[in-house]
């Protein structure tokens, strides 16, 4: 299973021309298709924040783009216990909160690659690997786990 950081997320909804706008379009749809994609209800708030508040997306645009990614792959909560993880977790491994809190949902839900730009690009965190999609070095392993 993977998942993707708000980051990734944003890249791909928000239109540009740049390479990162293409690959984050290309690697969402991948994961859509090939249903081994779970997300977490932090990243999706975290994507209307930041597109709504930062990239000039419209409110209603942006919560049409959640509503669609809602409709296509399956949305996870943070629950107590992943707090409980993501607490140890940032004096553990020095994550922030809201990394630590990401990391600790994905894990129990069993997501054993996370793609973000913003984590510690290829770090092993109790199973879950982190890969930068812009880093042509992860393109194995990401194509490894988008088997579609």
């Amino acid at each position: 299973m993977i998942s993707f950081d708000t980051n990734i997320l944003v890249y791909a909804a928000v239109e540009g021309k740049d390479e990162r706008h293409r690959r984050a379009v290309a690697l969402v749809d991948r994961a859509v298709r090939s249903r081994d994609c779970i997300q977490t209800l932090q990243s999706l708030a975290e994507f209307y924040n930041a597109t709504t508040r930062r990239a000039g997306v419209a409110p209603d645009r942006a919560a049409e783009i959640v509503a669609g990614w809602q409709r296509v792959v399956p949305v996870e909560a943070a629950n107590l216990t992943d707090l409980d993880h993501a607490m140890r977790a940032v004096l553990d491994y020095r994550l922030s909160f809201w990394d630590a809190l990401l990391w600790a949902t994905v894990r129990r839900i069993g997501v054993t690659l996370l793609i973000s730009e913003d984590f510690q690009d290829g770090r092993v965190i109790e199973g879950v690997r982190i890969a930068n999609p812009f880093n042509p070095a992860n393109a194995a392993v990401i194509d490894a786990a988008l088997r579609y």
